[in-house]
């Protein structure tokens, strides 16, 4: 779900991080000698290079070029130093999912994949990655030091097939000043974010120059469907589950902000001009968006004063946003998985490696005890991220769920939005396409 960050000064966060992880012996000492003794012990991987006295060399594949490239060599780059029984090469694929199917059948597949986790219950039943269950339990690493729902969705007929990377979740961004200076606080309810859009937005005349609240992604329609007590699919994970009153609820909302508060207009920000960002200058007063933009939002100082809290509560008190994030998997075809696991376990299950990526990356890392760290919690920008994680969900594990988000709800929501289709109809075309492309998309091949 979340779309690679740009980092500001990454150079400076990367000499910082880089020296705090050489001068504090326990990211590099601790664990490195962990790792060093664990792949010497497990070295007859299938494949492996026992007993040639040479390190083992895995191939990392991902699809983050720039500066996502030069995160990954970082960390790549930490754990080659921290022993001397492994050597980690990062390699940038384009195409990644493509090429990765066609080298699991050919012989050719990498050790360690970087994995948006929502591909798993699509891609593991094809029996191209390797469960990791076994060797989490060989060096009782808990799973409670870890988000549930990020395991879940590394999950696929209760085998967990990698551990999570990064987490990420939508919260309310808000203008400081716009609401400062409208006389409202940030919103903690549906009804208050409703009165907080109507009081910041701006018209003139007919032309629109501060909009209230951004309601210009239909993507989110899973996180206010939590929020007004319902969910996308039934219980036994078959059909839809949004052409219900909670679905209606959602919509309402929606029309109510858009046609009758007037506290927005479709295709608002995309009018601005292309590279133009509202909320930077000024032209939003609130809107959902994630972690990713808090590097980007910073750069600007005083000049955007703004502020985060969790999405609002909606009717009933029900609260909502949708959990995403990455993980590092092992392939079924990969020729070391043994010590593709001790690559894996270094970065993500310790506390000091979990959180030389989060400086270095400006990421949620998906460790929970990385986060008791200074740097999460003297850092006010980070709570509210932090908070909605607690309840955030991972959309649901069905083969065929984005297929049918992408290609029946969002272009039936969009209608919506541009007052082309009714409530009752937005949501019967959904169901009705939905519940086909589910049943489609049930087996995988």
């Amino acid at each position: 779900m979340k779309k690679q960050i740009t980092i500001m000064a990454l150079a400076a966060i990367l000499g910082v991080t880089a020296a705090g992880c050489s001068n504090n012996g326990n990211a590099g000492t601790d664990a490195g000698t962990n790792s060093g003794s664990n792949a010497e012990t497990n070295s007859g991987s299938k494949n492996g290079d026992s007993g040639s006295g040479k390190p083992v060399e895995l191939t990392f594949w991902g699809d983050w070029g720039g500066e996502g490239q030069k995160q990954f060599e970082t960390m790549v780059d930490a754990f080659n130093k921290s022993q001397d029984k492994i050597r980690v090469k990062y390699v940038l694929q384009q195409d990644m999912i493509t090429k990765f199917l066609t080298a699991s059948t050919s012989g050719g597949a990498p050790d360690v994949l970087f994995w948006d986790r929502w591909r798993t219950s699509l891609y593991a039943p094809k029996n191209v990655l390797h469960p990791i269950d076994e060797f989490l339990a060989a060096d009782g690493i808990s799973k409670e030091d870890f988000y549930g729902e990020a395991l879940k969705e590394l999950t696929y007929n209760e085998k967990l097939y990698g551990l999570p990377l990064t987490v990420d979740a939508r919260a309310l961004f808000y203008n400081k000043k716009i609401l400062a200076d409208a006389g409202v606080e940030p919103p903690t309810t549906w009804d208050e974010l409703e009165q907080a859009a109507i009081k910041t937005t701006k018209w003139n005349g007919s032309k629109l120059e501060v909009a209230g609240f951004s309601l210009g992604d239909p993507g989110l329609f899973n996180m206010y469907l939590q929020q007004a007590g319902g969910q996308m699919m039934s219980e036994d994970n078959t059909k839809t589950n949004f052409n219900t009153d909670q679905g209606k609820s959602v919509l309402s909302f929606w029309d109510r902000l858009l046609n009758e508060d007037k506290v927005y207009k479709t295709g608002f920000e995309q009018g601005l001009g292309e590279g133009t960002d509202a909320f930077v200058t000024g032209k939003l007063a609130m809107q959902y968006t994630g972690p990713w933009m808090l590097s980007t939002y910073k750069k600007y100082g005083k000049d955007l004063d703004f502020g985060i809290v969790p999405p609002p509560v909606g009717p009933n008190g029900d609260k909502g946003s949708v959990m995403g994030g990455f993980g590092l998997v092992i392939p079924e075809g990969g020729k070391h998985q043994k010590e593709a696991w001790e690559f894996i376990k270094w970065w993500t299950a310790n506390k000091d490696n979990a959180l030389l990526w989060a400086k270095t990356s400006l990421n949620i890392p998906g460790y929970k005890p990385a986060l008791e760290d200074p740097f999460f919690k003297d850092d006010p920008f980070w709570k509210p991220f932090l908070d909605t994680l607690e309840f955030a969900k991972i959309r649901p594990a069905h083969p065929g769920y984005s297929v049918m988000e992408n290609d029946a709800v969002i272009p039936n929501l969009q209608l919506f939005l541009q007052k082309k289709q009714s409530i009752e109809d937005t949501l019967e075309k959904s169901q009705k396409r939905g519940d086909q492309l589910l049943l489609d998309n049930a087996d995988v091949k």
